[in-house]
């Protein structure tokens, strides 16, 4: 998709047929859906193509500008930012309202069961894989860096950049600017809206300062349609408290720069409390006991609240010949969960660094994924 401000285009984008634009809605929330059932289309470029490239349209001009919760939300940047009215008054009278963003974050109409071993697919694939080893080979002195400094293993930040971005190919085409303002202001029905559009101001606002404090235009940033941008796929909040120029350029640019993609990452990590040198996942032996002792003890929580103890003690087995048990009995685990339609559940063991994985994605899929394609990566480039 061509990056232009739809204000500068022919008004054809406000006479495509309605009809043509629900048609293409429908397409891409069925191909959404069929990603959590399907997992060879899920395994494709063709789910990620459609996301970042999907036609933005604009049905309703003009409607961020002299809206009153907008200009209550522009006295607070005033206020408390030192923003100057009128500039914050002409972005919002040129920003557009995203039908597809609004439609992409609502409800889905069906709940679809979890699916792990369709959602790992989609992830663990050669293109992911081999492409990982290729990356990790052009950037491995950034990465060896990064993991002396912030004490993050290589391939997991290699595995991160992966799974969001497939290693920068699909950064995403929705203007940031328009994507957060839509969900600002005209999230669509749902039972968390008024909490979502909270959050998304509070984005909205990080956007904007980021783009002051660097110099950027705020309309020249684009990302998912969720307001992430860059490589790594950080929020405005999160660029602005854990993105860092590790290229030594004196600027922030995670969408061209790898080397603070990399960085920003790793500082991420160990800015949410990561170990180093520890372990992040232990399996757990596939017999019948232990994983009965495992599925007791999922309760879903993402932080580590057992003691490793309390589950030998009642029989739980470790599949992991190189643990010295003795030393760790006292370490706090939680329970991994990783359902799957009419398939055993799998169950890991999960630690700090494990529960650190989940502040970049709030789910266990996420962080199990990452960690999975960073073994994968490391074995295929070691081999």
């Amino acid at each position: 998709m061509v990056k232009a401000n739809p204000l500068e285009l022919p008004n054809i984008s406000l006479t495509i047929s309605r009809k043509f634009i629900h048609l293409l809605h429908l397409v891409m929330i069925n191909v959404i859906t069929l990603t959590v059932t399907t997992p060879a289309l899920a395994k494709s470029d063709m789910y990620e193509k459609l996301v970042s490239t999907i036609f933005e349209e604009e049905v309703r001009p003009n409607r961020y500008a002299n809206r009153s919760e907008v200009d209550a939300f522009i006295n607070e940047l005033v206020i408390h930012e030192d923003f100057d009215r009128a500039t914050l008054k002409k972005i919002f009278a040129q920003t557009v309202f995203s039908e597809t963003t609004a439609k992409l974050v609502a409800p889905p109409s069906t709940t679809a069961k979890k699916n792990w071993q369709a959602y790992q697919s989609r992830f663990l694939d050669s293109t992911r894989i081999n492409n990982g080893v290729r990356f990790w080979n052009e950037n491995s002195a950034a990465l060896a860096r990064a993991s002396q400094i912030f004490g993050v293993p290589e391939e997991i930040i290699v595995a991160i950049i992966g799974v969001e971005t497939i290693y920068g190919r699909h950064m995403g085409n929705f203007r940031i600017l328009d994507t957060l303002t839509t969900l600002a202001f005209d999230y669509p029905p749902a039972p968390n809206r008024s909490r979502r559009m909270t959050l998304f101001r509070n984005e909205l606002a990080n956007l904007l300062i980021y783009a002051r404090e660097q110099h950027i235009d705020p309309f020249s940033l684009y990302g998912s349609y969720a307001g992430a941008i860059g490589i790594p796929q950080f929020m405005p909040s999160s660029i602005r408290a854990y993105a860092i120029d590790f290229s030594g350029d004196r600027k922030i640019n995670l969408t061209r720069n790898v080397s603070d993609a990399i960085g920003s990452v790793g500082n991420f990590l160990k800015m949410h409390g990561w170990e180093t040198k520890r372990p992040i996942v232990w399996h757990i032996s596939p017999d019948l006991n232990s994983q009965r002792i495992a599925e007791k003890g999922a309760d879903g929580q993402p932080d580590p609240h057992h003691k490793l103890e309390n589950f030998i003690k009642i029989g739980l087995l470790i599949n992991e010949p190189k643990l010295n048990l003795s030393t760790e009995l006292n370490t706090p685990i939680l329970i991994v969960d990783l359902p799957t339609p009419n398939q055993p559940t799998e169950y890991r063991i999960g630690l700090k660094n494990f529960s650190v994985l989940t502040r970049y994605n709030r789910s266990f899929f996420y962080a199990m994924a990452v960690y999975d394609l960073s073994e994968a990566i490391k074995a295929a480039r070691r081999n």
